[in-house]
């Protein structure tokens, strides 16, 4: 049974960091390529980062500059480190293997004063 479980969200002020942290089972997760994603009230949920399982990367353009994926393949595990975050990034985020499974509960992250 595949299991992701994403971690790390919190309230941060702009300008503040945060690190997700998703980690995964029932995958071969050293061959598997690797999302993050993020669903803001209203909004149609829409992919910010990948990860192949190479370690190549591809970002949002909005984010671009500001966050970070990686992949630690000795613990099945996916990041997201988020730097100079505003409030236009406040969402919940989810990661997701590529081509997508059905999704988990996320983690919420709230940018704000």
């Amino acid at each position: 049974q595949v299991q992701l479980v994403e971690s790390g969200g919190g309230l941060v002020q702009p300008g503040g960091s945060l690190r997700l942290s998703c980690a995964a089972s029932g995958i071969i997760f050293g061959i598997t390529h690797m999302g993050w994603y993020r669903q803001a009230p209203g909004k149609q949920r829409e992919r910010v980062a990948l990860i192949t399982s190479g370690g190549s990367t591809g970002y949002l353009e909005s984010v671009k500059g500001r966050f970070t994926i990686s992949r630690d393949n000795a613990k099945d595990t996916v990041f997201l480190q988020m730097n100079s975050l505003k409030p236009e990034d406040t969402a919940v985020y989810y990661c997701n293997k590529i081509p997508e499974l059905p999704w988990g509960q996320g983690t919420q992250v709230t940018v704000s004063l």
